[in-house]
């Protein structure tokens, strides 16, 4: 089960960020703010941080969560993308819904099918990434919520 959680937040921080002309620009350097955010079932990671490249559609985000790396492509226009994670493979699909960044992303933990939908939003002043995250797994559905500040 340990595992399972730390895959969980590994997979929730390297989901998907991005940029689309007017859209929000979520690159850069971010650390998580664990007083901020919410972990439902989940413990807190005791460090997280993301690094994010952007040239628009492609994405890569690096995650460093309790010394977990984890680097993820993505495609901002709505086109599937494959990731290797905890070695099990990750689909998933970004696109935007207005100025939300909405990744649906499905995995397969040898036989357990997990299925989560992130959103992300850029605070006005572009210094908070704030990431919520809905879990469908076989230990049940829940919720978390990622507050980023930007570094």
């Amino acid at each position: 089960m340990k595992t399972l959680m730390s895959t969980l937040l590994v997979i929730a921080a390297a989901s998907n960020m991005a940029v689309a002309g007017d859209k929000p620009d979520f690159s850069g350097n971010w650390k998580l703010d664990t007083d901020k955010s919410t972990f439902g079932p989940l413990p807190p990671p005791s460090s997280m941080t993301a690094k994010v490249k952007h040239t628009d559609p492609d994405l890569v985000i690096e995650t460093v969560s309790d010394g977990q790396t984890s680097t993820s492509k993505y495609s901002t226009d709505g086109k599937e993308t494959t990731n290797t994670m905890m070695g099990n493979e990750v689909k998933s699909k970004a696109a935007w819904d207005g100025n939300v960044l909405v990744v649906n992303s499905n995995m397969d933990m040898g036989g357990a099918q997990l299925k989560m939908v992130a959103k992300y939003t850029l605070s006005d002043d572009g210094k908070t990434l704030t990431q919520t995250l809905s879990i469908d797994s076989p230990q049940g559905a829940f919720d978390l919520s990622f507050v980023l500040v930007k570094q």
